[in-house]
C-alpha cells in the first residue's frame, strides 16, 4: 500500500463503506440459496426448473447492475460538490428509469418466456412447465428488483451502505421464512417459492423508495420523471451495460468450451466457478467503497485524494485477495466434497481450486480498480477494456479447443482474462484521464 502497513483515516473510510457492502453482498445469492433450499425438496423437476428460471432472472439483475453502479457514482460525485438537491433529483430519475426498465423487460420476458425456457431448458416437460411457471411469476417482482437497485446506488452514493445490507438481510430472512409457510405449511409449489421473492422485493424496494421520498422532501425535489435526465442516465448505463455483457459472454464461452472438453471436466468447472463467483462478491466490497468514495472525492475538485484513496484500494484488494487465496488454496482438497460425491470431479474441482487460489490476488485488485474507475465515471474506458479482455479470454478457449487440450488449460485462458484487465486498468489508473473533476463528467 502507498503508505506501507500504517493504518490510515483513509482505510478507516474504507472499511466503513467496505464492511456492510460485505454483507449485502453476501446476503443477495441468500434468495436463490433459500429457493434452491426448499424447491429441492420439493422435486427434482421442480429443481430443474428453477436452474432453468434462475439463469434467466439472474442475467436480467446482472445486466441492469448498471442502475446501482452508475447511480452511486454520479450520486457520490454531486455529493462531492455540495449539489445535495441535484442528487436526490437524480435518485428521483433513477428510480423512474428502473420502474420504467423493469416493467419493460417484464412485459417482454412473460410473452418471451416459452421460448427462453424452450431454449435452456432441454425437453423434460415437467422440467420446462416448473420453469416456465418460476419465470413468470417472478417477472412480477422484476420492477421491484431494479428499483432495489436504483435505491441501493443512491445510498452507496451518499456514503450509506448500513442501510442497504439490513434491507438485503431483512428480505432476505422474509422470504426465506415466506417460502416455508406457503411451500411447506400450504403445500403451494415452486410457484409459492416465486411468489414469496416477489413479496420480499417489492418490501424492500418499497422501503428504499421511502428512504428516498425522505431525502427528495428535505431537498424539496419535484417527483415526477426527467426526460432528459433519465435519457442520461441511459447513457451512462448503456456503457456499463456494455462491460457486464461482455464479461457475461465471455464466461459464458467458458461454460460451452468445459462441455465440450467432458462431462466432468464441466461439473468440475462448474462447482469451482460458482465458489469464484462467491469471492467474487466478497472482493467486491472494496469496489463498492470505491465507486462512493472515487466519486465523492472528484466532485469535491481533489484529484490527487481520488489518487491516494485510489492506490489504498488497491493495495486493500491486493491484500484481500492474498487472504480469500490462502483460505481456499488451504480448503481445495475438502470443498469439493460439499458439491458433490463423484470422485473424477472431486479430483478436477480440487484442481482447479489451485487455479482459483493462485489467482485471488490479482482479482482482488482488478476488482478495486474497477471500483475506482467506476467511481470515477470512466466508463467508456471500462467498456473498451472489457471487449479487450473478452476477445482474449475467447482467443483462449479457442486455442483449448483447438489444441484437444485439458480443463487446466481453460482456467488459464480466464488467468489471461484477468491478466488483461489488470494491465488495462493499471495504465488508466496510471494516467490522469480518469481524474476528471467537477459536478458532471
Amino acid at each position: 500500500m502507498s503508505r506501507g502497513l500504517r493504518w490510515t483515516s483513509d482505510d478507516t473510510e474504507i472499511w466503513r463503506l467496505a464492511w456492510p457492502a460485505l454483507g449485502a453482498l453476501v446476503a443477495e445469492p441468500l434468495y436463490v440459496l433459500a429457493d434452491t433450499a426448499i424447491v429441492g425438496r420439493i422435486g427434482t423437476p421442480q429443481l430443474g426448473g428453477l436452474a432453468v428460471a434462475s439463469s434467466i432472472l439472474l442475467t436480467a439483475h446482472a445486466m441492469f447492475v448498471f442502475l446501482a453502479y452508475g447511480t452511486t457514482a454520479a450520486v457520490a460525485r454531486l455529493l462531492g460538490a455540495g449539489e445535495h438537491r441535484r442528487a436526490a433529483h437524480q435518485a428521483v430519475q433513477s428510480i423512474w428509469l428502473a420502474l420504467a426498465a423493469g416493467v419493460v423487460l417484464a412485459v417482454i420476458g412473460f410473452v418471451l418466456a416459452p421460448t427462453l425456457v424452450d431454449a435452456l431448458g432441454g425437453d423434460d416437460p415437467e422440467v420446462l412447465h416448473n420453469a416456465l411457471v418460476y419465470l413468470r411469476i417472478s417477472l412480477f417482482g422484476l420492477p421491484a428488483m431494479l428499483v432495489m437497485l436504483a435505491g441501493v446506488g443512491y445510498l452507496r452514493g451518499v456514503q450509506d451502505t448500513k442501510r442497504p445490507f439490513a434491507v438485503a438481510l431483512g428480505s432476505a430472512v422474509g422470504n426465506f421464512l415466506l417460502e416455508v409457510v406457503l411451500v411447506y405449511g400450504f403445500d403451494q409449489g415452486i410457484g409459492a417459492s416465486a411468489l414469496s421473492t416477489v413479496v420480499a422485493q417489492t418490501a424492500a424496494a418499497a422501503v428504499f423508495v421511502w428512504w428516498i421520498k425522505q431525502a427528495v422532501a428535505r431537498h424539496q425535489v419535484n417527483l415526477r420523471p426527467d426526460p432528459v435526465a433519465i435519457r442520461r442516465l441511459a447513457i451512462a448505463g448503456w456503457d456499463l451495460l456494455i462491460r457486464t455483457s461482455a464479461m457475461r459472454a465471455g464466461l459464458t464461452v467458458t461454460v460451452a468450451i468445459a462441455a465440450r472438453i467432458g462431462t466432468d471436466d464441466l461439473a468440475a468447472h462448474q462447482i469451482v466457478f460458482e465458489i469464484w463467483t462467491i469471492l467474487a462478491l466478497i472482493l467486491d466490497a472494496v469496489a463498492i467503497a470505491g465507486q462512493a468514495l472515487i466519486g465523492l472525492a472528484l466532485g469535491a475538485n481533489q484529484p490527487e485524494r481520488a489518487r491516494t484513496l485510489g492506490r489504498r484500494m488497491i493495495g486493500w484488494g491486493a491484500v484481500s485477495g492474498v487472504m480469500t487465496g490462502v483460505v481456499v488454496l488451504a480448503l481445495s482438497p475438502l470443498l469439493p466434497h460439499v458439491f458433490t460425491s463423484d470422485g473424477a470431479v472431486i479430483a478436477l474441482a480440487a484442481f482447479l481450486l489451485l487455479h482459483v487460489g493462485f489467482g485471488q490476488p490479482v482479482a482482488g485488485v482488478v476488482f478495486a480498480l474497477d471500483g475506482v474507475l467506476i467511481g470515477a465515471g470512466d466508463l467508456r474506458f471500462l467498456a473498451v477494456a472489457m471487449i479487450g479482455a473478452g476477445a482474449v479470454l475467447v482467443c483462449g478457449g479457442l486455442l483449448v479447443v483447438a489444441a484437444g487440450a485439458g480443463i487446466g488449460w481453460l482456467w488459464a485462458a480466464l488467468h489471461a482474462w484477468m491478466a488483461t484487465r489488470l494491465v488495462l486498468m493499471l495504465w488508466r489508473f496510471s494516467g490522469s484521464a480518469w481524474q476528471v473533476t467537477g459536478a458532471d463528467r
